[in-house]
């Protein structure tokens, strides 16, 4: 069941990405270049937890330092998905969306590409007509499911006024 725990992991990590990223983007204070700036750290981040610290777990656990070409080709395509998924992010938050509907949209249709890249890549035995009518409702459950969290996410509060501080109140007494 460990894979299940690392499911878990990996949905809250997601779940949380698209907010402190859009809040990263927001932090910068540059309305035209902060998600960009935002972004070059993201980048920073994957240097050292997918960079420096595989390096360190193979050097420690004595693997071989051979890459078979197919496999480099294949993990570098996965993490020009990844990249590119994450700058797209950024570019739909740069656009308007907030990061509940960007990433509603996101992580309801990540399943779906799936699902249909994967039966393309391996066709199941007996054919499409051979899965189960349920697999299919699932896809359009996740689909249905994240087109209604983006359209029907709750508005939040309105912000308060600041209140003057309290020697602005006093003063404003003395001279009303």
């Amino acid at each position: 069941m460990n894979w299940l725990i690392y499911s878990l992991m990996t949905a809250l990590f997601f779940g949380l990405y698209g907010i402190f990223l859009h809040t990263g983007q927001i932090a910068m204070k540059d309305p035209m270049m902060g998600r960009y700036k935002a972004f070059l750290f993201v980048g920073v981040a994957y240097l050292v937890v997918a960079i420096i610290v595989p390096v360190i777990l193979l050097k420690f656990q004595g693997a071989t330092f051979k890459f078979p070409m197919k496999g480099i080709s294949l993990s570098f395509v996965a993490g020009l998905l990844g990249a590119l998924g994450a700058f797209c992010i950024l570019l739909a938050f740069g656009a308007k969306g907030t990061p509940a509907a960007v990433m509603s949209i996101v992580f309801a249709g990540a399943p779906v590409v799936n699902a249909i890249v994967s039966m393309k890549l391996h066709p199941p035995q007996g054919g499409v007509s051979a899965v189960p009518w349920q697999f299919f409702l699932g896809i359009v459950l996740a689909a249905l499911g994240g087109c209604l969290v983006t359209v029907y996410k709750p508005a939040p509060a309105p912000a308060h006024a600041k209140s003057p501080p309290p020697a602005a109140i006093l003063d404003s007494d003395k001279q009303g």
